[in-house]
């Protein structure tokens, strides 16, 4: 069976809050209502992953848990990995180079400019930028997660909560 990477860039956060880290920053009201929409095109595309994987920032960490709930995943199967906050392509390529073959969908849930960049490096899909919870499928073609790497995966789906974004 063929690997499929879903690549989910948090919700809209709050910068309403001084003195908030860049780490704790919440969601904002349309962060909490963009994700939860999101994870439902994912259920009515029937790409529910059976892993996710989350940055473990409080707007990523928050995003994943709208998706889990949505899908009906315990929020406890979210898996944090600190590397993927401020990621470049080289750390989220070793996050998915080392995940259980066991799996064959998984959800990736982290930030920019790390995502976009990711994005069009496995899939070459030039991409200018992952809105805010916005969604990308790449399908790989092998059914090992350590042979991911550049220009391996294809673009099966890109989506935003406006379809205006994504472009």
């Amino acid at each position: 069976m063929a690997k499929q990477l879903l690549i989910i860039r948090h919700g809209k956060s709050d910068w309403a809050e001084p003195g908030t880290s860049d780490f704790d920053r919440p969601l904002n009201h349309r962060g909490n209502k963009n994700a939860p929409e999101m994870a439902e095109r994912i259920i009515r595309k029937e790409l529910v992953p059976e892993l996710i994987v989350s940055s473990p920032a409080k707007r990523a960490i928050t995003t994943a848990g709208h998706f889990a709930a949505t899908w009906q995943i315990p929020i406890t199967n979210i898996q944090q990995e600190a590397t993927i906050y401020e990621a470049n392509v080289t750390a989220l390529l070793q996050v998915i180079n080392k995940l259980s073959n066991n799996v064959e969908r998984v959800a990736l849930v982290g930030h920019n400019p790390g995502l976009t960049d990711f994005i069009n490096y496995l899939a070459d899909a030039h991409i200018y930028n992952l809105p805010t919870a916005g969604v990308v499928v790449i399908d790989f073609l092998f059914d090992d997660w350590s042979l991911i790497s550049q220009h391996t995966g294809s673009l099966f789906l890109f989506d935003c909560p406006k379809k205006t974004e994504c472009s």
